[in-house]
């Protein structure tokens, strides 16, 4: 079982708060869409094609499972996009909900940390939300490497 580390965890809030007041109140959407994954979505898969990103995605949602495991009911579209999340929403809890894309969330930016590193993701962070500030965010886990 790999657990998203603190730094990743806080780092997935940071871009969730990010992505929820960037939104515009005109748009519709409840705590079931996982707007941070989905906003990354498109950036990825330009980067490594829907295929790949499908794929970082399904693992980052199968390592969700030992703390998620509600979360399994969720699928990987051949798109990229996660489907599945409306029916979950009416049975989790919102805390859960929220809880659930945090975790996720942190595991997909582990798995980039691990593929492309801190520095790369933490700049495709700020493609993605312009106004966010990483300023002294620091993603290691103080173990070496």
């Amino acid at each position: 079982m790999t657990r998203a580390t603190p730094q990743l965890r806080d780092f997935a809030e940071l871009l969730i708060a990010q992505e929820a007041s960037e939104r515009k109140s005109s748009e519709t959407g409840g705590p079931a869409d996982f707007q941070a994954c989905e906003r990354l979505r498109p950036h990825l898969a330009t980067l490594m094609g829907n295929t790949g990103f499908r794929a970082l995605l399904s693992r980052a949602l199968a390592l969700t499972d030992a703390e998620i495991p509600w979360l399994r009911a969720a699928q990987v579209k051949a798109d990229g996009s996660l489907e599945g999340l409306n029916e979950l929403a009416a049975r989790v809890a919102p805390d859960e909900i929220a809880n659930g894309q945090v975790i996720l969330l942190a595991q997909l930016l582990g798995l980039l940390v691990s593929f492309i590193g801190a520095d790369l993701t933490l700049r495709l962070a700020r493609e993605v939300w312009p106004k966010l500030s990483v300023d002294g965010l620091d993603l290691s886990d103080g173990r070496p490497r």
